[in-house]
């Protein structure tokens, strides 16, 4: 069986448990890659600590454990606000380097974090704020950059780009200033000498269509090239978080990390999708969707054996039942505006549950495919059950401009069963 990513389910780590990580960034070390992510809650949008996990692979996920918790002390504790949390390597200290977005709970207290540890997958110690000529770097969404000579940077919001210093702890130099305003969460890569950053639109937790700009010095000039994925498909229903190197064998592919946010069960529903990004001819893209890509070769995994299954609610409590033998099922279905959250229990031969997750048919952007992949579960008989919840989000931004979905459909339209 090869190792396939599947996007926008929600992934598991070695215990079965799901991978909670948002807003994330992944770093490469050695032959190892280290996931990094804000361990959301499903009741309140508050700062609940940075997460780790590593893999070989991008498809098998190991919990390595908190990599900053809250602290009463500092910047960072319960009732504040932590997000896009990203790590570099110093390369005069040779430790790595957490920056985030630290606020309180009205987002009037914006400020950018520094926390270090001498390993990737250690604990982090928080060390301050972010400074720029004695002053605090107060911005809130924040990517950060490694050029070719090592040298780091910090993008924030509306397109400021700060160079760091040797030990990534301070703001150096403000290289770039107001290149997209109105943008947010911003990542950058570097390809064929030219540089590219990716924008989001500001629309709360929903998704839209994400931009880019491209220059040929990082100070600028910065030009507009539009959207990186087709008009309308709300960047595949995701928010631009990261630009990684993915390496196979002796080939560098950027790959492109994007949050599928679920507000307000984001710890339970909120998934990543990783896609690689196409260069030509001085232009960026994703022109194609991939709902499930071979680690192998960055091919297109397509299910073979779709069984169809039709249940289609927004009735609270309605439930329908699966049986199937194997070690892994697949959920097949459509997400729209009037797409709401259902929960799956997946019971023994002894009608025990020995697995529940919650999952959103919400996209702002209509698409069908896969919305679940159970963890590998020992071969034996099971019963799928799959029960409306009558639940969907609805959020309000800074202006009052109400996002989300318009009502709670579970649309199923298949499945299938995997035997490794």
């Amino acid at each position: 069986m090869k190792d396939i990513i599947f996007n926008g389910v929600p992934w598991f780590d070695q215990n079965g448990n799901t991978v909670n990580a948002h807003g994330a960034c992944i770093v490469r070390e050695h032959d190892t890659y280290y996931l990094f992510g804000e361990y959301k809650t499903d009741d309140k949008n508050m700062y609940n600590g940075f997460s780790c996990y590593s893999s070989k692979n991008l498809a098998d996920w190991k919990f390595e454990g908190m990599a900053l918790t809250p602290d009463a002390d500092k910047m960072l504790y319960p009732d504040r606000v932590g997000e896009r949390v990203k790590v570099v390597k110093s390369r005069k200290a040779e430790n790595y380097v957490m920056l985030m977005h630290t606020d309180n709970m009205q987002y009037s207290d914006p400020c950018i974090g520094v926390a270090v540890s001498n390993k990737i997958n250690g604990r982090y110690k928080f060390i301050g704020p972010l400074m720029y000529k004695g002053e605090k770097v107060r911005k809130w969404d924040m990517g950060t950059f490694i050029d070719e000579d090592g040298t780091a940077y910090l993008m924030t919001h509306e397109g400021n780009i700060y160079r760091l210093n040797d030990e990534c702890t301070q703001a150096e130099e403000l290289v770039a200033e107001n290149i997209s305003p109105g943008g947010e969460s911003p990542a950058m890569c570097k390809h064929d000498g030219k540089y590219y950053i990716m924008f989001s639109n500001k629309t709360g937790w929903d998704n839209n269509d994400n931009y880019y700009l491209t220059a040929d010095n990082i100070n600028g000039p910065w030009e507009n090239q539009g959207l990186f994925c087709p008009q309308g498909s709300a960047t595949y229903n995701t928010q631009c978080s990261y630009i990684f190197d993915f390496q196979i064998e002796d080939k560098i592919i950027k790959m492109y990390l994007g949050d599928r946010w679920s507000y307000p069960k984001q710890a339970s529903s909120a998934t990543l999708v990783m896609l690689p990004l196409e260069f030509e001819n001085g232009k960026m893209s994703i022109s194609e969707y991939m709902q499930a890509w071979s680690a192998d070769d960055v091919s297109e995994f397509k299910e073979q054996q779709l069984i169809s299954y039709k249940f289609y609610s927004n009735k609270k409590s309605e439930s329908r039942e699966i049986q199937f033998c194997g070690e892994r099922i697949s959920l097949f279905g459509k997400a729209s505006n009037e797409g709401g959250y259902c929960r799956l229990d997946i019971m023994d031969r002894a009608n025990n549950i020995v697995k529940t997750d919650i999952i959103n048919f919400y996209g702002t952007a209509p698409m069908s495919g896969v919305r679940y992949v159970s963890p590998k579960l020992e071969r034996a008989d099971y019963v799928l059950r799959i029960t409306v919840l009558s639940e969907s989000g609805e959020w309000f931004t800074k202006d009052g401009m109400r996002y989300g979905s318009q009502d709670c459909y579970v649309d199923i339209y298949g499945y299938s069963v995997d035997d490794f």
